[in-house]
């Protein structure tokens, strides 16, 4: 073995520990989900059958169910046993995703400068927390209304839901808005790295405006403008919020912004 190839075969070797390392925590976490599938599949149905309402006073948060709840139904005999599947893989990986974002860190670090490298932690947590955060939003804001737009739109057909088509709907929003709570944490990781200025961002903002609604085009299961609209304005409140967090950690000088 040359000189030259062994830098890279140990880049292989740890990349390849990295991805074992993050399908065993991906493993154990789908392994629990899926023992606690039922409660996760009730929980998932609450956007759908009922409202969460936060309040300033006690108590902070109440549940408010519909009196004529909807149902779900199986079109075919696997599809219940794949929704399962699923939801707890998707589940398990939301479970362990600090772990995950912990294994990356750690792969690329080595090519990082030792100033750089502090920032493991910090980036580790409020990834994480930001990607909770737009679950949350979405699970307790978005789908209620959402699913009571498209399913009441009609005052003259009966909704029957496939519980894979409604799982899928779900489940593909809360990972959109989990991964464009990140958008703030983005931008400035760009600043900080000089990639991007606060100012630059400021001009460009039209266009974050046009890319935001053509991106929530892409990220939404459905079609309709209604969708496309509750995904599109997070993200523009996020970029704008990723601007002014990119203006208090710059450093290119204070014309700049």
């Amino acid at each position: 073995m040359t000189e030259e190839s062994m830098p890279l075969t140990s880049h292989l070797e740890d990349l390849r520990k990295r991805i074992l390392n993050s399908l065993l925590y991906l493993t154990v976490g789908f392994g629990v989900c899926y023992a606690f599938r039922e409660p996760l599949f009730s929980l998932l149905k609450l956007p759908m059958n009922a409202h969460i309402q936060i309040r300033t006073t006690r108590p902070f948060f109440s549940l408010i169910r519909q009196e004529n709840p909807y149902q779900l139904y199986f079109l075919s005999p696997a599809e219940a046993f794949w929704m399962y599947l699923k939801m707890a893989l998707l589940s398990g990986l939301c479970l362990v995703l600090p772990l995950v974002l912990w294994e990356v860190w750690k792969f690329i670090a080595p090519g990082l400068l030792e100033k750089e490298r502090k920032y493991a932690l910090p980036f580790v947590v409020v990834s994480t927390l930001m990607f909770y955060v737009g679950l949350g939003f979405c699970f307790m804001v978005i789908l209620p209304y959402a699913m009571e737009f498209l399913l009441g739109f009609s005052q003259n057909l009966v909704p029957m839901i496939s519980v894979g088509n409604y799982v899928d709907f779900c489940l593909k929003f809360l990972i959109a808005f989990g991964l464009v709570f990140e958008l703030p944490l983005v931008i400035i990781v760009l600043t900080r790295m000089g990639i991007v200025t606060p100012a630059t961002l400021a001009r460009q903002r039209k266009f974050a405006i046009l890319g935001a609604f053509i991106l929530a085009a892409f990220l939404t299961p459905t079609p309709d403008a209604f969708n496309q609209t509750l995904m599109a304005l997070p993200i523009i409140i996020l970029y704008e919020a990723g601007i002014l967090a990119s203006r208090l950690l710059w450093r290119g000088g204070g014309t700049d912004g």
